[in-house]
């Protein structure tokens, strides 16, 4: 079996900023780069070609799109993480991530979602106590910066003992 996930790695003129936060803040900084998660981490037996299929035909009348993020909010909904807001692109990455949550990946729908409203991000930080989450609070409150691309595909990774993302494949957008 294996674990993937299916995201957006956007590319940012300014991305030494969102970097310099997530190896600070962020310890999966080291093992994946910047991303928007569209599909949660699963484990399953799809094959490659299948998964392709499928994301492939899901996708066809998705156009590539411009993203803007902007702001970072601290949440407590499921541990304690920051986030960077997406400011335009939200209602693109919603309709993907719905369409993907279809066919052969419907049965991976993760639990905790349903009946919660999927809130499309992008997380610079995760934190274990709450002394360290206030520090990052903080320490971030005053960053304004807008990070702005053209999503013009979608990628699907594997997730390796180490949690090491390893692109399996990238769908282009039309």
């Amino acid at each position: 079996m294996l674990k993937r996930c299916i995201m957006i790695f956007p590319e940012f003129e300014n991305s030494q900023i969102i970097d310099n936060i997530r190896d600070k803040y962020d310890p999966l900084a080291n093992h994946v780069r910047p991303h928007i998660t569209l599909v949660f981490p699963f484990e399953s037996d799809i094959k490659t070609d299948d998964l392709r299929t499928h994301i492939s035909s899901a996708l066809s009348k998705i156009k590539k799109f411009e993203l803007v993020l902007n702001k970072i909010t601290p949440t407590n909904a499921f541990g304690r993480y920051l986030f960077l807001n997406i400011h335009t692109g939200m209602d693109k990455i919603i309709e993907i991530h719905q369409k993907l949550y279809s066919g052969i990946l419907e049965d991976h729908f993760p639990a905790w979602l349903k009946g919660n409203n999927y809130f499309p991000h992008m997380t610079v930080g995760s934190f274990d106590n709450d002394a360290s989450f206030e520090v990052a609070i903080n320490e971030t409150k005053d960053i304004h910066d807008y990070f702005k691309s053209i999503v013009k595909k979608i990628s699907v990774e594997i997730i390796d003992e180490n949690e090491d993302s390893i692109i399996e494949l990238e769908i282009k957008l039309s």
